[in-house]
């Protein structure tokens, strides 16, 4: 390579390096808020796709560990990335929700203009007063308040969901705490938020494009660029000649590296669109798992670290339904996994 050339990546090797950082090469023993940190957060909007995300990245990961985690305290649910319920650690939430709160208010406001500004402060001060004692369920949040007003409350009141609600066990997600009353004040700048935000999403993802980081954070890809300029980084490029940056010395696998089945719920980060280069979802694929008759999109499965099939858990069985033919010694070794992931269940 000549000197102060960038190191050419190929699609293989993104998607070994995604695999690598989402704990999907190898499970590891990690403590929950670390892992979670490694990860980039997993999305929570359905409660048991946060526990069988992390079973297929914890090695000996158990149901009770996140509820209990949840209930001390050290990780915790709340609306950030895209306007989307994410499982964090503790110590990401005030960062990541500092750092994405201008863009989610300017995007919420104009998809929904029926409804102040002024309206929706009002209304998040009489929710952060009856929180004030601690949390309350939904019912008892919106008292005399317009229902179309609540999800525009978390635009200017952190708000987290409160176990018992969104765990596994109970799964509906209706208990609200704010989040400076759950996890205390925060402590960090918007510029401070969106820089951190960058570092775990390389930390999970990379190597990426700004504008990848853009799209996972929902932020203006601007900021992200203006950011970016001030700090250290790799710099690196795909097959295509596009620009990629990440993180000095985080690990870039060989692309012959092995990638063993694995389970993933609806909704993982790994299949939208911020990790669309990296192929883990074959585009020939995408329409069978995302479309609009299924915006929640299905429980799928990886073979040598790209989706080939989906899943359901049916009368105490995984079942997979392959996209295309799998070999037998592949079909096989995806069964084992299958029933590992229907013990998880009971």
């Amino acid at each position: 390579m000549p000197p102060g050339a960038d190191r050419v990546l190929n699609q293989r090797e993104l998607n070994r390096a995604v695999l690598a950082r989402q704990l999907l090469l190898e499970r590891r023993k990690e403590a929950l808020p670390r892992a979670l940190e490694r990860v980039g957060g997993l999305q929570a909007q359905y409660a048991p796709s946060m526990y069988i995300g992390l079973w297929s990245r914890l090695a000996g990961f158990q149901r009770d560990q996140l509820t209990r985690a949840l209930e001390r305290r050290s990780v915790v649910q709340g609306t950030l990335m895209r306007a989307t319920i994410h499982l964090v650690s503790a110590g990401d939430y005030w960062p990541f929700a500092i750092g994405v709160r201008d863009a989610r208010r300017a995007r919420w406001m104009r998809a929904r203009p029926e409804l102040s500004a002024n309206e929706l402060r009002a209304a998040a001060a009489k929710a952060k007063r009856r929180l004030a004692d601690g949390p309350l369920r939904r019912a008892e949040l919106i008292v005399d308040m317009d229902a179309r007003a609540f999800n525009g409350i978390g635009m200017w009141l952190d708000l987290v969901r409160a176990p018992p609600a969104g765990t596994w066990d109970r799964r509906r997600a209706d208990i609200y705490a704010t989040a400076e009353g759950w996890l205390g004040p925060p402590s960090v700048t918007p510029a401070e938020g969106i820089e951190h935000l960058i570092r775990r999403y390389l930390q999970g993802f990379g190597p990426a494009a700004g504008a990848d980081i853009a799209n996972w954070a929902g932020l203006p890809p601007r900021q992200v660029d203006e950011a970016l300029d001030g700090m250290a980084l790799r710099r690196l490029r795909d097959e295509a000649g596009a620009a990629l940056v990440d993180l000095p010395r985080l690990p870039l696998p060989d692309a012959d590296t092995p990638a063993p089945p694995r389970f993933l719920p609806t909704w993982d980060a790994t299949l939208l669109a911020h990790s669309r280069r990296t192929l883990i979802l074959p585009e020939r694929h995408r329409p069978k798992i995302f479309h609009t008759k299924t915006p929640h999109s299905f429980p799928t499965f990886l073979i040598d670290g790209a989706v080939a099939g989906t899943w359901r858990h049916e009368r105490g069985r995984v079942e997979v339904s392959p996209l295309e033919r799998l070999p037998r010694a592949t079909r096989d070794e995806l069964e084992d996994e299958a029933g590992r992931l229907a013990a998880f269940h009971v």
